[in-house]
């Protein structure tokens, strides 16, 4: 399999519209295919990662557990896998709870416009970090996250915010979390 760096350009509906080189699509601000998850410990904690600093955007910033883009050609679970694998150095089962768009603008002229599938998935181990995808990790609940997003919004990704400032997305993921642990 060839190794790109395209992302899969979509509709509002989701509907495939082509491919594009990742960095160009983050430029120009064209909608495209993502996947957000966040694994959840026995103890009901929530796996964050910090995101190295020499990530494109957001580097040093705390996130869910892993956030990516399938490939072209390759099955969205298939892409969350290898994904996890290469971030957090291990895979486990995870199941979609909702899906949403959002559109987040960075002072270095890169634009998120992603239509996010979120997963869920259970794990009771470490991660293995990957150094040049991530710095650090933290296990937290869901409640001192909530509180910690409105103290100290500037040490979190625009996704994690846009995530939590919404009941709905936040009840979807809590609702299904009590489920998997």
């Amino acid at each position: 399999m060839k190794i790109t760096n395209d992302v899969i350009i979509v509709d509002p509906n989701n509907k495939q519209l082509g491919v594009y080189d990742k960095i160009r699509a983050h430029q120009e601000g064209l909608l495209h295919r993502a996947f957000s998850i966040f694994i959840f410990n026995h103890k009901n904690e929530t796996l964050l990662q910090k995101r190295a600093l020499q990530k494109y955007h957001s580097g040093g910033l705390w996130g869910n557990t892993v956030c990516s883009h399938p490939k072209p050609n390759e099955d969205i679970l298939k892409s969350i896998e290898r994904r996890m694998i290469e971030e957090v150095g291990f895979s486990t089962n995870v199941s979609e709870v909702f899906s949403f768009i959002y559109k987040s603008e960075y002072e270095n002229n890169m634009t998120e416009h992603e239509f996010d599938h979120v997963f869920v998935g259970s794990y009771d181990k470490n991660p293995n970090l990957n150094p040049s995808e991530a710095s650090d990790y933290r296990w937290v609940n869901i409640d001192y996250l909530k509180s910690d997003l409105l103290k100290s919004p500037e040490k979190y990704t625009s996704w994690l915010k846009i995530i939590f400032e919404n009941e709905e997305y936040l009840e979807k993921i809590t609702n299904y979390q009590s489920k998997v642990v």
